[in-house]
């Protein structure tokens, strides 16, 4: 076995289970079985627990073994879980959490701030204990004798309320570098061991005797709430040089049934059903299975489980039973590939390639003229397209795991403002790239936290305005015309319209008297250093943040909008594309530059009919405010005779853009700008065109934001003219 990747493993697992242990304490006090959660929570805890014993990583053993004990008064009912013990299980959490991280970087002994988290940890978790608590090994070192197991030597010990392990060691192991009482001794990290006898029938007389031999068994009981696959995970380097049976508490035998009845899939196979519930290994299944095979004469499986002291004959009995319930096969699982991300990364972009040359060759077939050409390459064409929507679909993901982070979010943050929030999440199964998902749960933990924050009222506020005293955040994601449209809602007291617009006017930001919109004056919360917090806390009051917010949601080439309504709370809606890779797009041309428009953006295209001197026309009886692209980009040459306007909408409004030539659709790939045009207003990124040019992708947001303004609004930055 390659430890290294063993440990790499074991890192990659306890991070899923951390998650998992998290989301479970999250859920626990809302849920209708809480038993269910806190199993969730105990093992995820047994298993980080288990799994670092294998690699001596004691500190996280022995910490996580304190968690355990805690939940297992828990689950007894001797100690109830509320909100303070659950913020305590999800510190703990990000101790082992810290502890995992620290191994991922190479290991070492924790420093002084974790030893202090842990010491103030471990007092807390010894309230609920009642005693003080002493480290794992201590405890494991003073543990009283307690009575010997059975000493039969046959491994019938399934009436007793403990783990009976038979275990049965080959002659060889010794040989193999294996100590068998370094196993027995791991045990004690599992639970208590009531007892050992030792079968020593397989002795040869003395002179027989082979020193580098083992002829040594036993019988083992042990007290542990672990499952029988971990007990088993602890002979696994032994695993081929012995033979283990282990028999389960006599507790544990109606609870194995009853999960049985419980299974909700209905699964058809004997041996599947008993390794789902946990009462049957995967590795006694496989040897029950190569004893069926080797028989003469077929026995039923079940039998040979109970010949073989795997499962308890009533455990096999409920199987079968569930067994005469199904009626058909059950279906074949669907299959995934886990694939890196950066394999997929390169994938996308020699789909763009393929893309930009399937471009050229379609062009130089028109040019040939050849009509054999021209089909070809139309299917090529057309085959491109398939294989680029496909692998688009790769870099899906849902963004129910991004939603899901701000559980805890809300949590700490509840408790932290002492106001009771609850989170409502709405669209998780909602789709986007894989990229965007990853940079957009930034700006939406800080949406979140500034409902909370500024949003939601002290429950007495609430009270007095005859809400209920805990406040609601909603998060609400769906598609809409290539875009997902992310929202994050709050039940507050909404948006001061005339607060915001007398800080504005006090820090210059707009004139006084000026005529402003509600979503003019909501858009303020987004300016540089703009706060109207009364006083400084660790959440607000410092100015900075939302800017950052929108900043970062328009390099996702998104916008961002706030409505409010008064004591009715706030919505910030955020627009997004679904993917920044690849667009189809509405190509343009202005003299002998060309430009490329988002498809789904693109209204309509009508002729420009406007006066001379004029920035609007009249479109079927409404205002149509429009850009002269030649104007804001400074390109050469005098406009042709006949003008034709792009209609783009974004965000429920409306403008045009007035270009020489319409060129058609077209899939491009996006290629960003170098830093020195970074800021210039107006342009997203660029693209290659099978012909060679260079295409540059126009910013329709911008775009918009600049016709919005007095007289036509300056450009903040001139483009370079790119010539045919």
């Amino acid at each position: 076995m390659n430890l290294d990747q063993a440990l790499q493993t074991f890192i990659a697992e306890s991070r899923e289970l951390l998650a998992e242990m998290e989301s479970a304490l999250l859920n626990v006090q809302d849920s209708p079985d809480r038993g269910a959660a806190i199993n969730a929570v105990f093992r995820a805890a047994h298993t980080i627990k288990g799994s670092a014993g294998l690699f001596g990583l004691d500190d996280i053993v022995d910490f996580t073994h304190v968690v355990e004990s805690v939940l297992e008064r828990v689950r007894e009912g001797s100690v109830e879980i509320d909100g303070d013990l659950v913020a305590l299980m999800l510190a703990c959490g990000d101790y082992i959490g810290r502890l995992v991280e620290l191994t991922a970087r190479g290991g070492g002994e924790p420093d002084e701030e974790l030893g202090d988290e842990a010491a103030m940890l471990l007092a807390q978790l010894s309230v609920h204990l009642g005693a003080p608590i002493a480290p794992m090994r201590a405890q494991a070192a003073a543990a009283p004798s307690a009575p010997r197991a059975d000493r039969s030597g046959d491994g019938q010990g399934a009436g007793a309320d403990h783990w009976h392990i038979s275990l049965r060691f080959h002659e060889g192991v010794l040989r193999n570098g294996m100590d068998p009482l370094s196993f027995l001794r791991y045990l004690q990290r599992l639970g208590r061991i009531t007892g050992v006898a030792c079968h020593a029938g397989r002795l040869p007389a003395l002179d027989e005797m082979d020193p580098e031999a083992c002829y040594l068994g036993f019988e083992i009981g042990l007290d542990s709430p672990a499952d029988k696959a971990t007990i088993e995970s602890t002979f696994e380097f032994v695993i081929d040089d012995c033979t283990v049976r282990i028999l389960p508490p006599r507790s544990r035998i109606s609870e194995y049934v009853a999960m049985i009845q419980d299974l909700g899939e209905e699964p058809a196979l004997l041996g599947e059903m008993l390794v789902r519930c946990g009462t049957l290994t995967p590795r006694e299944l496989d040897e029950a299975l190569a004893a069926q095979r080797q028989a003469q004469q077929a026995a039923p499986l079940g039998e040979i489980l109970i010949g073989q002291r795997s499962v308890a004959p009533p455990v096999v009995d409920a199987a079968l039973s569930k067994q005469r319930q199904v009626k058909e096969q059950k279906a074949q699982d669907g299959q995934s590939l886990r694939i890196d991300a950066a394999k997929l990364d390169h994938l996308i972009d020699l789909v763009g390639e393929l893309i930009t040359a399937a471009a050229g060759a379609s062009l130089a077939a028109s040019r040939s003229g050849n009509a054999d050409l021209q089909e070809c390459s139309a299917q090529v064409e057309s085959l491109v397209e398939s294989v680029r929507h496909s692998t688009l679909q790769l870099r899906m993901v849902r963004i129910g795991a991004t939603f899901n982070r701000f559980r805890r979010v809300v949590h700490d943050v509840s408790r932290s403002l002492g106001k009771p929030v609850e989170l409502v999440v709405r669209g998780e199964d909602t789709e986007l790239d894989k990229t965007v998902v990853e940079k957009i749960g930034d700006p939406l933990t800080h949406l979140v936290r500034n409902a909370m924050d500024h949003g939601i009222e002290p429950p007495e506020v609430r009270a007095a305005r005859g809400k209920p005293a805990q406040g609601t955040i909603t998060l609400d994601a769906r598609h809409d015309s290539g875009h997902i449209v992310i929202e994050v809602g709050d039940d507050g007291g909404g948006l001061d319209r005339e607060r915001i617009l007398a800080k504005a006017i006090e820090r210059g930001i707009v004139e006084s008297g000026r005529d402003m919109s509600d979503a003019e004056v909501y858009a303020l919360i987004f300016e540089p250093g703009f706060s109207t917090a009364a006083q400084v806390t660790d959440l607000s009051g410092r100015g900075v943040g939302m800017d950052v917010v929108k900043r970062n949601i328009e390099a996702l080439r998104g916008s961002v909008q706030v409505a409010s309504r008064p004591q009715a709370g706030a919505t910030v809606t955020v627009r997004l594309p679904l993917t920044l890779a690849i667009i189809d797009g509405f190509q343009v041309g202005v003299g002998g530059s060309r430009f490329v428009l988002p498809l789904d953006m693109v209204d309509e295209c009508v002729a420009c009919t406007a006066a001379a001197g004029h920035s609007y026309m009249d479109l079927r009886g409404k205002v149509l405010p429009f850009i002269r692209l030649r104007g804001m980009f400074d390109l050469p040459g005098a406009p042709g005779a006949r003008e034709n306007i792009v209609v783009v909408r974004h965000g429920g409004r409306r403008i045009g853009l007035v270009v020489d030539s319409l060129l058609g659709e077209t899939q491009v790939v996006i290629k960003p700008l170098s830093r020195i045009f970074a800021r210039i207003r107006g342009i997203a990124g660029s693209s290659i065109l099978g012909s060679g040019e260079v295409a540059l992708i126009l910013d329709v947001p911008a775009l918009m934001e600049h016709a919005a303004e007095p007289a036509g609004g300056a450009p903040a930055g001139r483009a370079a003219p790119t010539s045919a």
